[in-house]
């Protein structure tokens, strides 16, 4: 009798899970695009060297987003690596007995890092952080094109070491001061990237600020500290006087997703969270998304906006990704001088706080970005 017991409720039990809703499209195990890996080698057929990846701001009222790096393999890879620094990865017991703190700088396959639905990783890694991006937040791409083979080996090694630094606590670096773990202030993502090009790359004029562990001074860590949109407009200015090429990809969000991460709080499906240009430390970085007059923000978003050649969009009805060739990107330097000029001009409007029309177009400013090169 209590095996026929036993044998009835392991019946009962994998019914239970049998039955269970799968996930949405757009949500965490859920179905993603059927067609990533057309659109994907669409835009693989570019001959880019690198990526950077500049993802937006969730936070209400003020983010500086995130920053990760595309490198481009040997020419029989048919996708890239992006390596993202692990926010979870600053030994601290919370984050190491929930999340995935195996490396302090991850390396994922570039089509999952946008738009994946599952982890190659681990199950610990954070869906819409180190995957699936666009369910979460818009992402604008700096494809560089020009990079030398060596200089893309060199920023991998460099990556190896910090991970290498990172699993025996090394203090020692030349890199950063003090252990080598995450630290939102002082070794966070734009740390990380700048300082893979400054010191594994060899950019010894690339200016990577260095805020030391000042105990009770936060708020000066703070103001010091690398920031994601500042570090691009530093790196994208040295590519040009390398002479390397550039263009931008914007990957828009994916509006519909109800996808709530369970160990975040406060808990807020993604769609309903901020999908904000991320912003500079300035007086806008306060702003409500989409309202931003600073002179800083104002050019990183022209200056984006005048080089881009793609969007890529999630059509919903289809459960499809789309590809938008809306407009010729200009070259580097017209694309800066025009950015500049309208910045200059736009911001002094704005603090005169009268009507007039921006001379300036911006990437992703408004919160509804579906129509963004349109």
């Amino acid at each position: 009798m209590t095996s026929r017991i036993l044998g009835y409720l392991i019946f009962v039990i994998a019914c239970m899970a049998g039955s269970a809703p799968a996930a949405e499209f757009g949500s965490k195990g859920g179905p993603a695009p059927a067609n990533i890996d057309e659109v994907s080698a669409v835009l693989h057929q570019d001959p880019i060297d690198l990526e950077l990846l500049i993802s937006f701001g969730t936070s209400k009222g003020g983010s500086a987003g995130h920053i990760a790096l595309a490198v481009r393999g040997d020419t029989s890879s048919e996708d890239d690596t992006v390596y993202s620094a692990n926010f979870y990865a600053d030994r601290t017991v919370e984050h190491a007995t929930r999340f995935d703190t195996s490396d302090l700088i991850l390396a994922i396959p570039k089509r999952e890092y946008l738009f994946g639905t599952t982890s190659s990783l681990s199950e610990a890694t954070v869906f819409g952080l180190d995957y699936g991006e666009i369910y979460k937040r818009s992402v604008i791409g700096v494809r560089v094109f020009g990079v030398p083979a060596q200089e893309r080996q060199s920023l991998v090694a460099f990556f190896q070491r910090v991970n290498a630094d990172y699993h025996r606590r090394a203090t020692d670096a030349d890199y950063h001061r003090g252990e080598i773990k995450y630290d939102y202030f002082r070794l966070n993502c734009a740390k990380a990237i700048g300082a893979a090009f400054k010191y594994g790359a060899g950019y010894q004029d690339l200016k990577v600020k260095s805020p030391r562990a000042l105990r009770g001074r936060r708020v000066v860590a703070a103001a010091t500290a690398n920031i994601p949109t500042e570090m691009a407009m530093k790196l994208m200015s040295a590519w040009n006087e390398r002479g390397y090429r550039m263009d931008v990809v914007l990957y828009k969000k994916y509006v519909g997703s109800s996808y709530v991460e369970p160990r975040e709080d406060p808990k807020i499906a993604f769609k309903d969270l901020p999908d904000r240009f991320p912003s500079v430390l300035s007086l806008d970085f306060r702003r409500e998304q989409g309202a931003y007059r600073d002179f800083d923000n104002l050019y990183a978003m022209y200056l984006l906006y005048n080089l881009g050649r793609y969007s890529v969009r999630v059509d919903a009805p289809a459960q499809l990704l789309e590809i938008e060739k809306d407009k010729e990107p200009m070259d580097y330097p017209a694309a800066a001088r025009f950015a500049k000029d309208s910045a200059k001009s736009d911001s002094q409007n704005f603090r005169r706080h009268t009507l007039f029309q921006p001379l300036g177009k911006s990437i992703g400013e408004a919160p509804d970005n579906t129509h963004l090169y349109h």
